[in-house]
């Protein structure tokens, strides 16, 4: 079985400062370990992104798969929230309250200029060994 199969998996862009900054979000509040990490970078993230239609090499999508079924953007980061549980559900609720367009566009703006914001690593996150097995590729 894919481990997509098993467990949701978060496509992140693994030299995006910001989206490292994610990382360690779910790292810290995924306390049952429910979610795989893939960066887009690797062999893994870039065929899910693509199997997805997204395209690896200009990504300006997130990109959840859970059950093999990919959820885009902010649709993708409410159900994350939503399965962190505890005060992220009615986060979650919130954030699902404002018209999908509208947070959808400010997150493709803020997915655009990411790099210039909040800058990109030489290389991809390097893991924790406490956290490894988090992490796909």
């Amino acid at each position: 079985m894919s481990p997509e199969g098993e467990h949701p998996v978060i496509v992140f862009d693994g030299v995006c400062v910001l989206c490292s900054r994610w990382v360690d979000f779910i790292l810290r509040h995924d306390r049952t370990g429910r979610f795989r990490l893939a960066a887009m970078q690797g062999q893994h993230g870039r065929a899910l992104l693509v199997a997805h239609g997204l395209s690896p090499d200009d990504p300006v999508s997130f990109l959840l798969v859970e059950q093999d079924r990919g959820y885009r953007d902010t649709d993708a980061i409410v159900r994350v929230l939503r399965h962190l549980g505890g005060p992220w559900r009615p986060a979650s609720a919130m954030l699902r309250m404002v018209p999908r367009r509208w947070r959808d566009g400010a997150y493709r703006w803020l997915a655009r200029h990411r790099y210039h914001l909040f800058g990109r690593r030489a290389q991809c996150r390097l893991r924790e060994p406490d956290q490894a097995w988090r992490f796909i590729d």
